[in-house]
C-alpha cells in the first residue's frame, strides 16, 4: 500500500482533503482556566471567541507520544508501507518530539518524522504533497523529501490586531509585546527558522494589509502559486485580502480563504489574518 501520511489538526486542510488524500490527523488539545484539555476538534473558533470575550484563560497543548504512536500503529496495520508524520514546527510546539518518540517506539526503520517549520498551511501545503507524492507510488524516503522541500518552499506571513495573545502563549517575549501595545504597532510577522518572528513595523490595519498583499505577491513569483489566507474571527478582512491577492497574481493564484483553529487562534488572537504562499504550487504537475 501507499505510504500512509500523518499530520496533526494545526495544519487546517481545506475541507474535504484530508479524506480526499487519505492524511490521517492527530488532535493537538484545548484548555480553558484549566480544566480537562480536549481535542482541538471538539473546541472550534466560536467556542474560542466565546472563551476570549468571557476573559477566560485558554491554553494548549500537543499531540501525545502515545496518541500519534496510535495513528501510527493503525496506518501500518491496515498495511501502509511505511508512515510519513509531518508536523507543525518544533520550535513552537512540543509535537514534533512527541512524533519522534512515537517512531522509535513503533517502528524506527517505516516511521518518518517531519518538521514543517511552519503551521497552518504552511504546514498543510506541505502534507497535501506528501499525500499526493505518496498516492503516487513514492517510497518513504521521496515522501519525506517531498515533504522537506515544499515546506522550505513556503512563506508564512501574518498581521495581529496585539502581540497581548503572542506574549501570553511565550511565542515572542514580553518587551517586545509591552512596546508593540504602548506604540499601537501592529506589527507584520513571519514563521522564520521555525519561530514567529517580527518582519516589519507598521502602525494601521490597513497598511498592514496592503504589506501583506505586496510581500504575498512577490513571495508567490511569476508562475501558479498556491496561497491560503487564514484568519481568526476576521471573515471579511481575510477576504478582502484574498481578493486582493487574487487580483494581484490573476488566473495564477489558486487561493483558499479558511479560518484557524483554536491551539493557533489561542496564541494570535482575535482580529488576525495571514497568508501562506507556496510558488508553483504543491500538484506534482503544477
Amino acid at each position: 500500500m501507499p505510504i500512509a501520511v500523518v499530520t496533526d489538526s494545526t495544519a487546517y486542510l481545506p475541507a474535504g482533503f484530508a479524506e480526499q488524500y487519505a492524511v490521517r490527523t492527530v488532535p493537538l488539545h484545548v484548555s480553558v482556566d484549566g480544566a480537562a484539555a480536549v481535542d482541538e476538534s471538539d473546541f472550534g473558533p466560536d467556542d474560542l471567541a466565546r472563551a476570549f470575550a468571557r476573559k477566560h484563560r485558554v491554553t494548549t497543548a500537543g499531540a501525545t507520544p502515545q496518541e500519534l504512536a496510535r495513528a501510527f500503529r493503525a496506518a501500518l496495520d491496515e498495511g501502509a508501507d511505511g508512515v510519513v508524520a509531518v508536523h507543525l514546527s518544533r520550535q513552537l510546539s512540543g509535537t514534533w518530539d512527541a512524533a519522534r518518540l512515537a517512531a522509535r517506539e513503533v517502528d524506527p526503520d517505516r516511521v518518518r518524522v517531519v518538521d514543517s517549520r511552519s503551521a497552518a498551511m504552511g504546514l498543510g501545503f506541505s502534507v497535501l504533497a506528501a499525500a499526493e507524492a505518496a498516492n503516487s507510488g513514492a517510497d518513504l524516503d521521496e515522501v519525506v523529501r517531498t515533504a522537506t522541500a515544499t515546506a522550505e518552499r513556503t512563506t508564512t506571513l501574518f498581521s495581529v490586531q496585539t502581540l497581548e495573545y503572542l506574549r501570553r502563549g511565550g511565542r515572542i517575549g514580553t518587551a517586545a509585546a509591552v512596546l508593540g501595545t504602548a506604540l499601537a504597532i501592529k506589527p507584520l510577522l513571519h514563521v522564520h527558522d521555525g519561530r514567529i518572528d517580527a518582519l516589519e513595523k507598521v502602525r494601521t490595519t490597513t497598511r498592514a494589509m496592503s504589506r501583506l498583499v505586496e510581500i504575498s505577491s512577490s513571495a508567490a513569483g511569476s508562475g501558479a502559486a498556491a496561497i491560503a489566507v487564514h484568519h481568526l474571527a476576521a471573515p471579511e478582512r481575510a477576504e478582502q485580502l484574498a481578493s486582493r491577492i487574487r487580483a494581484d497574481l490573476g488566473a495564477e493564484a489558486d487561493c483558499v480563504v479558511s479560518e484557524v483553529g483554536a491551539v493557533i487562534g489561542a496564541h494570535i488572537g482575535p482580529g488576525a489574518v495571514g497568508v501562506v504562499v507556496l510558488p508553483n504550487g504543491w500538484r506534482s504537475g503544477d
